[in-house]
């Protein structure tokens, strides 16, 4: 019998499934970030439950992603699948071209002039997306052994390596924050201010799981890519004041533990510098009013990204403690976890409020339905998307 909390992730997700096109005999409808947590909540609840369906429904959601955001939009003259690949290698290599973000808007013309507010209602690709796709996909191949799904978010991260980053000076390279749909031109030449960072763990992550399947599929090394990033990341500060950007630090936090305690990473400098980016960053939201604002002027998917963060965070300190702890943790890693802890009550209260149906009424709840209940039952049941990074 499932918990409570996994059991309204349970419901949360089967309503989504139904309403976006997954299982209801509707259009689908597909959203990159998104369907990049519901991925790891099917496959995490898989593994709750024991039920299979639940491992079926994320292998069509990630055929379902491949289909419709992998191609061009259908009021798009263009056809096919982004990459300009052939059908029949299209479907072996779908992520070869990258993938939509899946915006209701076309991308906007190359004459048409840049509208900041218009621009995040339209179709490209951003980075940042990606990123979450490779880590869905990599799930995807550790949670079933095959290897082509880690060679798909391989593929995904050195397309979009090549098509965001581009030459500086001498061995630096910068970054564009979105791309048109076919990666052909910049349509916010801004650099995000966690992409390369996502990107060097995110190869990191891949490569691990690489070298940890039995009979893994040839393809990207990454080891230009990871290079690169690495280079990217000097001199960088990372604290942010945005929920979900602190949520975003603590889970890439619990990530490069996990690839320390693997052997498979062994910039340690790189966590402490996270630990305190995302303590510098919780200790400026706290002392703000935002969680005190009444439901309707917060924004849920933002929060519930640093409650999910809070989970890794609270992962992080219980492994710390115990006969997993890496012997190389410094001191002043242990007492950045340690002051963390102080925060992981605030993800009990940030669920408590997205959990009660009469914040549900609110237009910035109903206007995000899908991005909210599908992080909010991540945070319910996070085991999916944060994974076993503790061995």
């Amino acid at each position: 019998m499932p918990n409570p909390e996994t059991a309204e992730a349970m419901a949360l997700m089967q309503a989504f499934a139904e309403r976006t096109g997954l299982t209801a005999g509707r259009p689908p409808r597909r959203y990159l970030w998104t369907d990049a947590f519901a991925v790891c909540n099917f496959l995490g609840l898989a593994q709750a439950t024991g039920e299979e369906r639940y491992t079926k429904l994320a292998l069509r959601l990630v055929d379902q992603v491949h289909h419709t955001l992998g191609r061009h939009r259908i009021d798009d003259p263009r056809s096919g699948w982004l990459s300009g690949l052939n059908e029949h290698d299209g479907e072996r290599h779908p992520t070869r071209g990258g993938l939509r973000i899946g915006k209701g808007l076309p991308e906007r013309g190359p004459d048409e002039p840049f509208d900041e507010r218009l621009e995040w209602d339209r179709d490209g690709q951003y980075f940042h997306y990606l990123t979450r796709w490779m880590h869905a996909l990599d799930q995807v191949a550790r949670s079933t052994g095959q290897p082509h799904f880690n060679l798909w978010a391989r593929e995904l991260a050195k397309t979009a390596f090549d098509a965001f980053t581009y030459p500086v000076s001498p061995g630096r390279r910068a970054m564009h924050w979105k791309m048109n749909i076919d990666l052909t031109r910049a349509l916010v030449p801004s650099m995000g201010q966690h992409d390369p960072l996502d990107g060097y763990i995110s190869c990191f992550e891949l490569k691990a799981t690489a070298a940890g399947l039995p009979e893994p599929d040839a393809g990207p090394n990454l080891a230009n890519e990871t290079g690169q990033l690495a280079a990217m990341l000097e001199n960088v500060e990372w604290a942010t004041a945005d929920p979900l950007g602190i949520g975003g630090l603590l889970t890439d936090a619990y990530r490069v533990d996990g690839l320390l305690r693997q052997g498979a990473m062994s910039d340690a400098h790189l966590y402490e510098n996270l630990l305190s980016a995302s303590l510098a960053g919780l200790q400026y939201y706290t002392s703000s009013d935002e969680l005190r604002r009444p439901a309707g002027y917060r924004l849920a998917f933002r929060e519930l990204g640093l409650a999910i963060g809070l989970h890794a965070a609270e992962r992080m300190w219980q492994v710390a403690g115990g006969e997993a702890m890496r012997s190389s943790i410094s001191p002043e890693e242990r007492a950045q976890l340690s002051a963390l802890m102080q925060y992981v009550p605030m993800c009990g209260e940030i669920e408590a409020c997205w959990r009660d149906p009469g914040h549900h009424r609110s237009a910035t709840w109903s206007e995000h339905r899908d991005i909210n209940e599908v992080m909010l039952a991540t945070s319910l049941a996070p085991d999916g998307f944060l994974g076993n990074k503790g061995t």
